[in-house]
């Protein structure tokens, strides 16, 4: 028998039970335990195992943020946001009080408001509160191997507010956070396992998907290059050095990438030629053209030695890519089926990636606006071309479903 087939009413009698013999502080930890020994229990029984641990042991007893913790759980669970989010705070508050001003054990409970205030759509009270999640993680897990996933969980916070344009900083400043986040979680796993750890590969491409960002990024209006006081925009001027310095950042990323690959799996020749793809992409998306194609050239000579050839260059040039190859960055919403879009549009992908020919074939009655949108964005999208016998080729006729709404 396991503990789901134990009825939740015997497992709290047990738990009274011992509750007679135990000290204060032993008791507060059963109360604690008791709220936590079955997922399914709900808010009655945590307020009854919080209202137990005060008696006991006061206001302030430390197994209180455990129970919290679970009581914010289960009104999260009934869409009850705002009351989680005020017992949440207070789990939080306990645990500075208990533990100290930077201790990890309010991490759990600074991830659950987080989720509240995300669900509320109040992304600006999330952020603030990431922020502080931030400095608790910096302080309390140094030397600790959990860091490097905080430090990425953060860049892609950071990447969650840049999409939402939240206020409070500009948007480039996010992704200067992104790439500092996702090099100080690299940097780390360096430290702890060597230059050549697999653990290295999703920094990496954290940090070359933010460089596809940098790069692309737009400064729509020169009024950002000073300050209300008519200063120079300090902020805006380190960014600058950011842009300017990221087709080199890239490759050395990808430079990485393909080592570590290389270091796994010496023999792996497709792993090599999705190496050489991506440097390709990365190539052409910074408008070096001839240096992207012999990348690509490269990938197909090493697809040579790979027992079905035919399939894997399929896969990777049979037809046109949207770049940045990276779901989570790609500008272009997901296709659809043609039966669920809103919108249907036909268009060729020039032998040099561009679109040409875009036109829409569907006559739905959707918002003009965000149909005009999605065009320019689709006109202003860079694609790995189709490739055929090592060369790149002009493909016609594509035609995409989308949904917009």
């Amino acid at each position: 028998m396991s503990i789901d087939d134990i009825p939740s009413r015997f497992i709290s009698l047990v738990l009274s039970a011992l509750l007679t013999t135990l000290p204060v502080a032993a008791q507060e930890q059963a109360d604690a335990a008791a709220a936590f020994a079955d997922e399914r229990l709900d808010e009655q029984s945590y307020q009854r195992a919080i209202a137990a641990i005060e008696s006991r042991g006061g206001a302030y007893a430390a197994g209180l943020p455990e129970s919290l913790l679970g009581l914010g759980q289960a009104l999260q669970r009934e869409g009850r946001h705002e009351e989680a989010i005020d017992v949440l705070k207070r789990g939080v508050h306990l645990t500075r009080i208990n533990e100290g001003l930077y201790c990890a054990q309010q991490i759990p409970l600074l991830h659950a408001e987080i989720d509240s205030h995300k669900a509320q759509r109040d992304y600006t009270e999330a952020d603030e509160r990431q922020n502080y999640l931030y400095r608790v993680q910096m302080s309390s897990l140094q030397n600790n191997e959990g860091l490097p996933q905080a430090l990425m969980a953060q860049a892609s916070w950071q990447f969650e507010a840049y999409q939402l344009g939240l206020e409070g900083s500009e948007r480039y400043a996010r992704l200067m956070n992104m790439w500092e986040l996702y090099r100080l979680a690299m940097g780390d796993i360096v430290d702890r396992e060597g230059e050549s750890s697999p653990n290295l590969l999703p920094p990496l491409l954290g940090m070359l998907q933010t460089q596809y960002l940098i790069s692309s990024y737009e400064i729509r209006s020169p009024a950002q290059a000073f300050g209300e006081d008519g200063r120079p925009n300090e902020a805006l001027m380190r960014f600058n050095k950011y842009r300017a310095k990221s087709y080199q950042q890239g490759n050395a990323v990808l430079g990485t990438l393909s080592d570590i690959e290389q270091e796994r799996a010496p023999e792996n020749a497709l792993s090599r030629a999705r190496s050489m793809v991506m440097l390709g992409d990365w190539r052409l998306w910074n408008g070096k053209t001839e240096s992207a194609f012999a990348a690509y050239q490269a990938a197909e000579v090493e697809l040579a030695g790979v027992n079905d050839a035919q399939a894997m260059s399929t896969m990777l040039f049979g037809e046109p890519v949207p770049l940045p190859d990276f779901e989570a960055v790609n500008t272009l919403p997901p296709t659809v089926k043609p039966e669920e879009a809103d919108i249907l549009l036909s268009f060729n992908v020039s032998d040099e990636g561009r679109v040409r020919e875009l036109e829409r074939l569907d006559e739905n009655d959707i918002d003009e606006r965000r149909a005009s949108r999605l065009m320019r964005q689709l006109r202003n999208t860079t694609f790995r071309p189709r490739i055929e016998a090592g060369q790149p080729v002009e493909a016609e006729h594509i035609v995409k479903a989308f949904d917009i709404q």
